[in-house]
């Protein structure tokens, strides 16, 4: 599961947030497999879509990361959960979404396959209202 602004998020939502303030995001894996997993290295990251194919990852200058936009993990048990803290600072309004990517060792076992299949995030930044 992901969470945005304490926001379950899914394909149809749009979780809406101030320019300026610190977005909390959540991510939650549960190990439905009968092995611990790990380790491995979830990373965050921030793109625009321009709807004609073009995703732009350059966003450096639009959004900051409150910490680091890289998890690392030891392992996750089995039937076990696993959740994971951050936060975003959006600097410019816009639509954005969020890309989660695994990076798995290679001496360790495979990854829940429905761990790549998390939903896609689409956050938009709006001007705070004075």
């Amino acid at each position: 599961d992901i969470l945005v602004d304490g926001k379950l998020c899914d394909c149809d939502i749009v979780v809406n947030c101030k320019v300026g303030d610190p977005v909390p995001l959540e991510v939650k894996l549960t190990n439905w497999s009968k092995h611990s997993v790990g380790p491995f290295a979830l990373t965050v990251m921030p793109y625009q879509d321009y709807q004609n194919g073009v995703h732009n990852y350059e966003l450096q200058d639009a959004i900051t990361f409150v910490g680091s936009n890289t998890f690392y993990i030891d392992s996750v048990k089995p039937t076990k959960d696993s959740v994971y803290f951050g936060a975003l600072l959006f600097l410019y309004t816009g639509d954005f979404y969020l890309n989660i990517k695994f990076h798995e060792d290679n001496c360790s076992r495979e990854l829940p396959l429905s761990w790549f299949c998390l939903p896609s995030v689409h956050i938009r930044a709006m001007e705070p209202v004075v």
